[in-house]
């Protein structure tokens, strides 16, 4: 039984998954490496939620009810009685690892450890760990609050028990779980992310522009955001962490990133959060880059 748990990192993807916790009725915690980020967080939850009483699919008070659930914390010591801690910060195994070796030293030994990462082994993170058998992959989706799908990975020692509960508390947050194994990007970004990379090898040998290429597969394949504006949206630092574990993990050169996409991370153009990538967001409509 799940009752309290615990988020660390408030990215898009931490926020989100604190957002659909609290809302579950769930007493959620937050986490990040300053007080500052961890109170944006839960301002930008409450202005949607805001919105959600503004088109009377809440009330005020069930509103003020899920902000009360949010709490903030500001030290490790905290989360010693969750139930479960869900990590959501940035895609690098050793940052990932040095948050797993601060919570597992005051986590209570049956607390769950949950990872969102969108593509490193959840085996090898859990073997980092004090309890290899209470670890697993939750990888939600972006928006986490729109998006339907979470991803569950066991790990090669995830117990039977660790996987049900977590089973369980994916539908209570209203998901829908899919079991993905644990091989680098799982599936969907094992699909998604190697398409990104050819549109952007597409944008690289001049096929096409940003504008044609996303107008084309809207148009063509009927998909509701190009490649080049979902990479943007996803974060092309993220798009080249996931296309980088798929390249060292699976040693096919289908999987190269593509030189561009490197090209624009080390400019720091990294999409919507840095206000620049294969568009700019600098005005009022975003405008293609190249």
């Amino acid at each position: 039984m799940i009752d309290k748990i615990a988020i660390i990192g408030t990215g898009q993807m931490g926020t989100g998954i604190a957002h659909v916790c609290a809302m579950a009725g769930i007493e959620t915690l937050i986490l990040d490496v300053s007080t500052e980020r961890a109170e944006a967080a839960k301002k930008s939850i409450a202005e949607k939620l805001e919105r959600r009483v503004a088109r009377d699919k809440m009330t005020e008070a069930e509103r003020q009810a899920v902000l009360d659930r949010l709490v903030l914390i500001d030290d490790y010591p905290a989360l010693a009685d969750c139930d479960l801690v869900i990590e959501s910060v940035t895609e690098k195994a050793e940052d990932k690892r040095a948050i797993f070796d601060k919570i597992c030293a005051v986590l209570k030994p049956e607390g769950i450890l949950a990872t969102n990462t969108s593509s490193i082994s959840v085996t090898k993170l859990a073997a980092n760990t004090d309890r290899p058998g209470k670890f697993m992959g939750m990888h939600f989706m972006n928006p986490v609050p729109v998006m339907k799908l979470v991803e569950l990975i066991r790990g090669l020692a995830t117990d039977e028990e660790t996987y049900t509960v977590i089973h369980e508390l994916t539908l209570k947050l209203n998901k829908i779980p899919v079991n993905a194994e644990d091989f680098p990007a799982f599936i969907v970004n094992r699909v998604l992310l190697p398409m990104i990379n050819e549109a952007v090898y597409t944008l690289y040998e001049g096929v096409g522009s940003v504008e044609s290429i996303d107008s084309a597969m809207r148009l063509g394949a009927n998909h509701p955001m190009g490649p080049l504006e979902l990479a943007d949206f996803i974060g092309l630092d993220i798009c080249l962490a996931v296309m980088q574990v798929l390249y060292e993990g699976l040693a096919d050169t289908k999987y190269r990133p593509c030189p561009l996409l490197v090209k624009y991370v080390e400019a720091g153009w990294l999409g919507r959060k840095s206000g620049r990538g294969f568009y700019d967001y600098s005005g009022d409509v975003p405008v293609p880059t190249r």
